[in-house]
């Protein structure tokens, strides 16, 4: 049983897990495809990089530390989702896994089982074959831009704008259906990466809150923010000291300079009314 299973492994999906997984929630991305995000030339509006950043460099670092956090991260296509039946609450999905999207490579390391109250499922109700897996989960985080077509079993509101379709969500990306969120862009988010991170970490946040786990804020303060002030540290945050500080920067640090050594040699990905002329 995991405690949320977000369809989508763009920005606005990643972000959620980044959030769910650091609050000790068992999260699994599932990857459908290429992020529409891997179309951009130079990402040159969001905050942080002042020159502009790859894309498509942002978006493995965003995955790599949503999977650093504790998320799972697995390529396949959510095919329906359906209600649990015997008066249990939560939401049974059909998912196919294996071989869809992502890097090609199945399975990103991260993640666990454990026992609660959603499922997800093959095409006939089991694990069929290796592409089909049942999956069980608490709650779920659409943010897989532009499908929605998974939740029409669920009779999630979905709003029709020329030929796209945006989930009706209300705080927090809540929908009227219990356990059920959007995030980013198919939750009518406007098309900006800052937006869709912002956003899918509010999501992740209300997840959270939903899930009644103790969590106050996803900090990492110094030594004695809490405690020189007589206060126990509350769930969600940390106290280092400053050599653990200096560690983490330098960590950091080598990091970035690992990532961002040497240009991605592939091009971006052009839009396929462009390919197919």
């Amino acid at each position: 049983m995991r405690d949320i299973c977000i369809v989508g492994a763009g920005v606005a999906g990643l972000s959620a897990a980044i959030f769910t997984a650091r609050a000790d929630l068992e999260t699994l991305v599932v990857d459908g495809g290429e992020s529409i995000l891997a179309r951009n030339a130079s990402l040159e509006n969001y905050p942080g990089f002042p020159d502009g950043v790859d894309a498509r460099r942002y978006l493995q670092a965003v995955r790599e530390q949503a999977v650093a956090a504790g998320a799972t991260v697995e390529s396949g296509r959510v095919i329906g989702v359906t209600r649990r039946t015997e008066g249990r609450q939560g939401v049974r999905l059909r998912v196919e896994l294996g071989g869809v999207g992502g890097d090609g490579e199945g399975e990103t390391t991260g993640g666990g089982e454990s026992g609660g109250e959603t499922t997800v499922e093959g095409d006939d109700g089991s694990v069929g074959d290796d592409r089909s897996e049942v999956i069980e989960t608490r709650r779920l985080i659409a943010a897989s831009w532009p499908d929605s077509d998974y939740l029409r079993a669920l009779d999630v509101e979905r709003i029709k704008r020329g030929s796209k379709q945006f989930l009706a969500v209300g705080q927090g990306g809540r929908t009227a259906v219990d356990g059920v969120y959007g995030a980013g862009r198919l939750a009518g988010q406007p098309h900006q990466t800052v937006v869709a991170a912002g956003h899918g970490a509010r999501v992740g946040l209300a997840a959270i809150h939903d899930a009644d786990v103790a969590f106050y804020h996803d900090w990492v303060t110094p030594e004695g923010y809490f405690t020189g002030r007589g206060r126990e540290i509350p769930p969600g945050c940390e106290e280092i000291d400053d050599g653990e500080r200096r560690r983490r920067d330098e960590r950091a640090r080598e990091t970035i300079v690992d990532r961002f050594a040497e240009p991605l040699g592939a091009e971006p990905t052009m839009h396929p009314s462009v390919d197919g002329e």
